[in-house]
Formats: structure tokens, C-alpha cells, sequence
């Protein structure tokens, strides 16, 4: 089937969940590519569910980060230069270095957080790359959540689709030993559980830097590989 004629089965749950969830899970495999237009007429063809059904996906979609609107109101989906994924991580540094010095300070891990870490851990032993970034998103959100405060959590909320966004198109998790990432957040649990905020704060600092880092290294080799060849190279 071509792909202008494909078509997508919704699980039989709320439909705009339903959709933003399978929208959401194409974007960030990269099967909407970057910079590739979203419109309203797009998902009702592929998907045969209302407009205003589409039209509140596409909403949600685009207060999760994960599309933007453009000038003329077409959505798209992103893509991050250099100095925008900067500023991702310096956001989501300033809300989870703050997380996990309260949660030190209270020697509180919270069992979401552990539930995720096990779900990396198997992920890495089964090499299933989507399972380890989902619990990825999942561990540092726990984290945060278990703050208590919600508007810190919204705020992160606010950024985490971006987050998604990245590692997906980036696909920079592939670019280091997944079990690295696995034993940063051990380190950054230990710190939680021994009362070192301090300690904590820093591990979580650098385990986002060197994401970061990754990110940007990543961007820097394919933009590389898309440079025209020089005449006389």
C-alpha cells in the first residue's frame, strides 16, 4: 500500500488518545520526518476519524513540543539546531538538578523511579532500543513527579516531548554503551538514597551533559553528511 493510501488502527481506547499516541510514537521513530508538514487533512485520511478529533490531536501534539506551528498555522515537526537543544538541556537541568536535591534531602527514591530503572536494565539486556528510551523518559520524569510539586512538574512536562523528540531522531542512546546510562542513573539513585544532595545533583548534571553532548555531536555528523561534496575534492 502506498504510502498516500495508508492506513492506521486506533487501539479501542479514548480516540484522541488513541491517535495522539500512535502520532506520537511516529514522530519520534522518525516516520514523520523532521520538518515534515502535519496537517488536519493528513490525519483524517490516514486515520478516518473526524476533523475536530485530528484538529485536538494536533493540538495536543503541538503543546507536547513534539510539532510546531508555523507562521501561516501548518504544523510541522521540529527540528532542533545546536543552540535549541542547548537550551533543552539547560531547561531540563534547572528542574531535575532541583528534583533530586529534594528528593536527597528526604533520602526518598520513589518506586516509580525504581520500576523504571529495572525496565532500562532489561531493556539494555534485550537490546530493544524503543523499550530503554520510553523507560528513560520515564525514570527522569518519576523524579521529578515525586517532588509533589506540580508546577515543576508541568514545567518539565513541557520540555520532556522535546526531549522524546531528540532521542528518537537522534537516535544518540546508540551512539554510547547503553549500560553506561543505566549505571549514571544507579549513581544518581545511590546519591538519593544516602542523603547527598549535593552528590545527587552533580551525578544528574553530568548524566545530562553527556546526553546533551551526544545530541550535539550526533546533529554536527549529520549535517556533515548533508554538505554538497567540494568542487575539486
Amino acid at each position: 500500500m502506498s504510502a498516500g493510501t495508508s492506513r492506521f488502527t486506533l487501539a479501542p481506547s479514548s480516540m484522541i488518545d488513541a491517535l495522539y499516541e500512535s502520532m506520537r510514537q511516529r514522530i519520534i521513530n522518525g516516520e514523520i520526518a523532521p520538518g515534515e508538514k502535519v496537517t488536519e487533512a493528513r490525519v483524517v485520511g490516514e486515520y478516518t476519524v473526524a476533523r475536530p478529533t485530528a484538529k485536538a490531536c494536533l493540538e495536543r501534539l503541538t503543546a507536547a513540543g513534539l510539532l510546531q506551528r508555523t507562521a501561516h498555522r501548518t504544523a510541522v515537526v521540529p527540528e532542533l539546531d545546536k543552540a535549541e537543544i542547548l537550551d533543552l538541556y539547560f531547561a531540563r537541568d534547572s528542574i531535575e538538578r532541583r528534583a533530586v536535591q529534594r528528593l536527597a534531602e528526604l533520602g526518598t527514591v520513589p518506586a516509580e523511579t525504581r520500576r523504571a530503572q529495572d525496565e532500562i536494565e532489561r531493556a539494555v539486556a534485550h537490546k530493544d532500543f524503543a523499550h530503554q528510551v520510553e523507560a528513560d523518559i520515564a525514570f527522569h520524569s518519576s523524579l521529578v513527579d515525586a517532588v509533589g510539586s506540580k508546577r515543576l512538574s508541568r514545567m518539565h512536562e513541557l520540555i520532556m516531548g522535546e526531549v522524546h523528540l531528540t532521542m528518537g531522531q537522534f537516535q544518540a542512546h546508540r551512539t554510547t554503551d547503553p549500560r553506561t546510562v543505566a549505571a549514571e542513573h544507579g549513581a544518581i539513585l545511590a546519591a538519593i538514597e544516602t542523603h547527598d544532595a549535593a552528590a545527587a545533583a552533580d551525578h544528574l548534571s553530568a548524566h545530562l551533559r553527556a546526553a546533551q553532548d551526544r545530541l550535539v555531536a550526533r546533529l554536527a555528523r549529520d549535517e556533515r553528511e548533508q554538505e554538497p561534496p567540494r568542487v575539486g575534492a
